[in-house]
């Protein structure tokens, strides 16, 4: 049976966290946008990287269309139902195995038989390294393309520095500039998919490059950590509270499921939203950093790199744009989630209950054409 409720909560998962990064990924790509941007301390910010979360999506919409804001989405699609479904199979299986101890425990006269604080981050620690260590090349590959029209800009402004600095060493004036101005204006981007990223990561860095900010990553497994902590603590809460209530409520519904979960993906979001920041600019591509100081060769590099030139800042880069995505994102896939399960389990338990009556119909026809050749034998 434990089994049985790993596969549900995996297959619930995987379904609930594709409907909930279609809905929100046009605030996920403005958000790695936000993030990967960078502007040292002493430089005027550009006025895309002022405007607010809305005018940012607008003005993608207005240069690039749906195709800007939707840029990764098949990666990223199968990266959530990979990452939901690894994440929810091994947690409930750690779980199961974790509450079989506490119960075993409590039988030997130490502990109460249920899982504490501990446990819990415990449980979702294991569950999460999994996850990042078997999906980190996809959200590589997402990254690169959700800032893939950020890194081209880069590489077109160093190419108008590099030709009005040559111009000015030559003596390259009037018509002759502006058609090299207009040549390069007219130069169409690459077409840029799930295979043109995955070349320039092995180009770049071969195999290793696939699991680019592993480090910030793994050390963010906290963040389900302290979601989940926060999410099942409270929902034990309330089915307590139910289960003494008069009226004998003791279902959840899908309403305070979706507001459970927004709360711990609140607290969960704000904890660690430094290393995401550190994870997503090391997963992109570092011409988007422009000169050298502010591209980055390690997780260490980019923290020292991000204090010095860009200060505290830097590291909250997109935070409400996040809180935002983050929240409704979570607060719909728990939802989903607990729906889809409770569908399945009310299906299993149709086909078993289907199955006992068939079986039962089966004896009482035996039972008849036995009973039947007993009275032919008596007559």
């Amino acid at each position: 049976m434990s089994n049985s409720n790993a596969i549900a909560n995996g297959v619930a998962g995987a379904g609930a966290g594709i409907i909930a990064q279609i809905l929100t990924y046009p605030l996920q790509t403005v958000n790695t946008r936000q993030q990967t941007e960078r502007i040292a301390k002493s430089k005027p910010k550009p006025p895309t990287a002022a405007a607010g979360t809305l005018l940012q999506i607008l003005h993608v919409l207005q240069t690039e269309g749906w195709g800007g804001l939707y840029s990764g989405l098949k990666p990223s699609l199968f990266g959530t139902a990979a990452s939901q479904g690894i994440y929810y199979y091994f947690y409930q299986l750690f779980k199961n195995k974790a509450e079989a101890i506490a119960v075993v425990r409590k039988h030997k006269g130490r502990g109460d038989g249920t899982l504490g604080i501990f446990s819990w981050l415990v449980v979702a620690a294991l569950a999460g390294s999994l996850n990042v260590l078997l999906t980190n090349p996809i959200w590589v590959l997402v990254t690169r393309m959700q800032t893939h029209t950020q890194a081209e800009r880069k590489i077109m402004e160093s190419k108008k520095e590099a030709l009005l600095k040559e111009a000015s060493e030559n003596g390259l004036i009037g018509s002759t500039l502006q058609e090299k101005l207009d040549e390069l204006e007219s130069t169409k981007p690459h077409p840029y998919g799930t295979i043109h990223a995955a070349r320039e990561v092995y180009t770049e860095a071969g195999i290793r490059g696939f699991w680019k900010g592993i480090i910030p990553t793994l050390i963010m497994v906290c963040n389900p950590s302290i979601q989940f902590m926060i999410y099942e603590t409270s929902l034990k809460r309330l089915k307590e509270k139910r289960s003494v209530n008069k009226h004998g409520l003791k279902n959840v519904s899908a309403l305070e499921v979706f507001l459970l979960g927004a709360l711990a993906k609140l607290g969960a979001t704000v904890t660690t939203y430094p290393l995401l920041v550190v994870k997503s600019r090391l997963q992109a591509k570092q011409e988007i950093g422009g000169n050298i100081s502010l591209r980055y060769s390690g997780t260490v590099d980019a923290i020292i790199k991000m204090m010095k030139y860009e200060g505290l800042p830097g590291f909250y880069k997109g935070m409400s744009t996040k809180i935002v995505q983050s929240v409704f994102a979570a607060s719909v896939l728990f939802m989903f989630k607990e729906e889809i399960v409770k569908a399945y389990i009310f299906l299993v338990h149709r086909i078993r209950k289907a199955k006992v009556m068939k079986f039962k119909a089966l004896e009482m026809v035996k039972i008849s054409s036995n009973l039947s050749l007993t009275l032919r034998d008596m007559k």
